[in-house]
């Protein structure tokens, strides 16, 4: 029995274009019939609006509340704004459900010392979206509005700023823009530009005829949120076969197209051949042979293949092997280009290495890969700044040196800003391509038959990693106790290792929700590239019905389809796409709008230098490693055989 008048769900603020019509919602119980009447800013009734749900239309920005009364006493809602904003030449987008839509991106500021900067982000959202500024991928505590003012610019100031709008239906990051120092006097270079920007990682970590690793994950995670503030497309994928590394590099090249800026990193066991590199799949063999692993120059050849305006190939790998009798594979060479970069973490028939500080892993290479990739400057003299920072660090002295190779022509920087001359029928292709391969659940709230509504959000952490949170967002009279447990068929298995990804994981969780407002549960669903079928999550809810004195359960089932790459299957983009224009006649589950806007799924790393002192080597990628109280058999060494790696995985050209 009800007792007391009560809201239990307040209306949320909204920012919408002119003459939209949106919905402003108040739930509330009580004991008796419960009237409703909303008032405006000026604290005046608006007439006709007596109903839970109240219809506006937007034609100026106002505020709202809305009072409850059950015949004895009333209550009141919080205040809400009903912000109205104009989008000058841009619309909102159709089947628009409320999700932040950025209208206005911040643009580059290039001022004298002791200037005034100025950068603005404006975006629609339903619930409103909040803001939060980033410089050189550091939060910058505080600015949470749509409007940055940077007052008394200098050197200090200078760097690429970003901002991430977000709010319960997700997030959106407007381009990065650099505020510079113009120095009098100082010519203005030629200003070199992308068609596009398109990047491909992949850490292998869980072998399993060799030595697992630690240090992928988190390399591959925070490198990924970077190339993201570069303008990067990204995609970041953990632990995957041969087959599953060569469908996601025959992926990656249908993105690339000319002009475009292409980038493939890999972290794993590898080694290195008569000039050859070669990447360990985690299904690979022992000993390595050629034809069971991925060569980095048939990679590079593909990406050139593309005619692309800058090829970066960033290799975490040993580059150590023993066998002297080996034939390098044969590689049909192209005309010279002049735009390819070679960043390897060690030099020639020299091992890789990752340490340990703390309870973080992460190698040296991509360690200070990540401290300078957001400089503004030629990629070439990023990789020199990542190879000075190594030399110093007394924990490789002797051990490992970074190498460069290059024959860039053209001062090309990760930081330049992309420029389309148009959009042909390929460009949108392959747009919807990465679309679609991009695509996250949306946020559900399911309400079992006892009352009891959960809501299950989705976050991506990597391009095949999706974690599902549970949380119980209302329960039924007399209902106590609730527990969450969440399981999915087909099932997927998770492939952090134990001892690393869990602690990991949790600092990144913390990234999503605030002290309040944790999840009750959660569940990772990791290799999303061998799904065959769509996911189905089974949500089973645990409760005590306190009027019966009895501990019951019940399940309800969620299908999410294929997220994320795992539309990258063969044909399913393609059913995808062609389902895309029904989408808005499918019902869909309510959305919560009243539920805290949540962090940008991947933002920006902050990066915190320990002491040395706290850091210990722990292992070399290109060596199998044993666990601890095991011995190394020196004499189990590679053997070299002729490659069989297939051409036709790469450089084909997007199916329509």
């Amino acid at each position: 029995m009800i007792s007391e008048l009560l809201i239990v769900e307040h209306p949320v603020s909204v920012c919408v274009p002119p003459q939209y019509t949106t919905t402003l919602s108040v739930r509330a119980v009580g004991p008796g019939t419960l009237q409703y009447q909303w008032f405006q800013s000026n604290q005046s009734e608006v007439p006709g609006a007596t109903s839970a749900d109240f219809v506006v239309q937007a034609r100026g920005s106002q505020q709202y509340a809305c009072r409850v009364n059950d015949q004895q006493k009333c209550v009141f809602s919080r205040w809400v704004k009903v912000k109205v904003m104009e989008s000058g030449t841009l619309s909102l987008p159709g089947g628009w459900s409320g999700e932040p839509h950025i209208t206005e991106n911040p643009n580059p500021q290039r001022l004298s010392v002791g200037g005034t900067a100025r950068l603005c982000c404006r975006a629609f959202g339903i619930p409103a979206p909040c803001y939060q500024w980033y410089r050189n991928g550091n939060v910058l505590q505080g600015k949470t509005r749509g409007i940055l003012k940077i007052e008394d610019v200098n050197r200090g100031s200078e760097g690429s700023y970003l901002c991430a709008v977000s709010n319960a239906l997700g997030e959106q990051w407007t381009e990065p823009v650099d505020v510079c120092i113009a120095l009098p006097g100082k010519p203005t270079a030629k200003t070199l530009s992308a068609t596009d920007k398109v990047a491909l990682l992949i850490g292998n970590l869980n072998y399993s005829h060799v030595s697992p690793l630690l240090a992928p994950m988190l390399d591959v995670y925070e490198l990924y949120s970077l190339l993201q503030q570069l303008g990067f497309r990204v995609v970041s994928l953990l632990d995957l076969s041969k087959a599953e590394m060569l469908a996601a590099i025959g992926r990656f090249l249908q993105l690339l197209s000319r002009g475009a800026y292409a980038l493939f990193y890999y972290a794993g066991h590898g080694y290195e051949c008569s000039g050859r590199n070669y990447l360990v799949p985690t299904d690979a063999p022992r000993p390595y042979r050629p034809e069971d692993c991925v060569s980095v120059q048939r990679v590079m050849h593909g990406m050139q293949e593309r005619h692309t305006a800058l090829n970066v190939v960033l290799l975490d790998t040993c580059r150590k092997w023993y066998n002297l009798h080996c034939v390098a594979s044969l590689i049909r060479s192209l005309a010279p280009l002049g735009n390819t970069v070679y960043g390897y973490a060690t030099c020639e028939d020299a091992e890789a290495f990752e340490v340990q500080d703390g309870e973080r892993s992460s190698s040296i290479f991509t360690k200070y890969l990540n401290r300078h990739i957001l400089r503004a400057e030629k990629v070439t003299r990023v990789l020199e700044l990542v190879s000075e920072d190594l030399g110093r660090d007394p924990l490789v002295a002797g051990k490992q040196v970074m190498e460069i190779r290059h024959t860039l022509k053209d001062p090309r920087a990760l930081t330049d800003p992309i420029r389309t001359s148009g959009h042909t029928q390929e460009l949108q292709i392959r747009d919807l391509c990465w679309i679609l391969a991009n695509e996250l659940p949306r946020c559900q709230l399911l309400t079992f038959a006892c009352g009891v509504t959960v809501q299950l959000s989705f976050s991506a952490l990597f391009s095949n990693v999706v974690v599902v949170f549970a949380k119980v967002k209302a329960v039924g009279p007399g209902i106590v106790d609730c527990t969450i447990r969440l399981k999915t068929s087909p099932v997927m298995g998770d492939i952090f290792p134990s001892r690393h990804g869990s602690d990991s994981l949790d600092r990144m969780g913390s990234l999503w929700f605030g002290s309040n407002d944790r999840p009750a549960c959660s569940l990772r669903f990791c290799g999303l590239q061998k799904l065959q079928e769509p996911l189905v999550i089974t949500v089973d809810l645990h409760y005590t019905d306190s009027q019966q004195r009895l501990r019951l359960s019940e399940s309800l089932k969620l299908d999410v389809g294929l997220p994320l790459v795992a539309l990258w299957g063969q044909g399913h983009l393609k059913k995808k796409a062609e389902g895309t224009s029904r989408r808005q006649d499918t019902p869909r589950h309510h959305v919560d709008h009243d539920a805290p806007p949540r962090q940008p799924s991947n933002p920006p790393a902050v990066h915190c230098d320990h002491p040395s002192t706290q850091v210990s080597l722990k292992t070399c990628k290109g060596v199998a490693r044993h666990h601890p109280g095991h011995l190394m058999d020196k004499h189990n060494e590679p053997e070299e055989v002729d490659e069989n790696d297939f051409l036709e995985h790469f450089g084909k050209k997007c199916a329509s």
